[in-house]
């Protein structure tokens, strides 16, 4: 099959379901940030993505092409290894051009990965999930601000999202442009073009999301 054999194909649904991966975060980032402004208007939200089944479809269409990026990704990387054989393991000089996050993108993921996976644990299986099958505090699980302010005034929590959203925002500086190169935008021109937004929309991104812990952090929570 042309998307599995060529690379140029893998580099294709790469690119497609890494932008899958950015929506997903980009609006998570903006909807967390409103936390910030005002609690009661970050639980309409919460309540509205929990109780309407259009946000429950999008939700899912997003997630799952996040998780086929995932999945393709450790398939590629076994590949790779399997290709490479014994090579993989001398030590060779650096090719020039090639950056550490292009080499390391499998460990960034794999710290994104298990972040989200404590993500799901602390929120949405108190939230969404809670009220879909009404199993746990149906009091709270509309009730994202409550989870937050309990969450992240332990510091532990707040310093463990900050380390995750360090990797997080190399892994997607990469992963934009890398996507943006393969649509065909990488010409002299526009090469420099789509390194500046890749760096803009990962920062954004998670700026936004940084903006939280660091809030708590800062003893902002709980009212203050």
């Amino acid at each position: 099959m042309w998307l599995i054999d060529s690379s140029i194909g893998r580099k294709l649904i790469m690119s497609i379901t890494g932008v899958f991966l950015v929506l997903f975060l980009l609006f998570h980032s903006i909807m967390n940030f409103v936390v910030i402004i005002s609690p009661e208007a970050y639980n309409m939200i919460c309540e509205f993505l929990g109780a309407n089944w259009y946000a429950l479809v999008a939700t899912m269409i997003l997630a799952g092409g996040f998780v086929v990026h995932i999945i393709y990704a450790l398939y590629l990387t076994l590949q790779n290894m399997r290709a490479r054989g014994k090579e993989r393991y001398a030590v060779s000089k650096k090719q020039e051009g090639v950056t550490w996050a292009s080499q390391n993108m499998l460990v960034l993921g794999a710290i994104v990965l298990g972040f989200l996976g404590l993500h799901l644990y602390q929120f949405w299986s108190k939230m969404q999930f809670v009220e879909l099958t009404h199993l746990g505090d149906v009091e709270k699980a509309a009730d994202g601000a409550f989870w937050i302010d309990y969450y992240f005034s332990q510091p532990v929590y707040a310093i463990l999202y900050i380390v995750w959203l360090s990797a997080l925002w190399i892994h997607l500086t990469h992963g934009i442009w890398s996507a943006l190169h393969t649509a065909g935008l990488n010409n002299k021109t526009w090469l420099p073009r789509v390194k500046a937004i890749a760096n803009v929309v990962s920062t954004i991104i998670v700026l936004l999301f940084l903006s939280v812990p660091v809030y708590y952090l800062l003893g902002c929570g709980s009212g203050c």
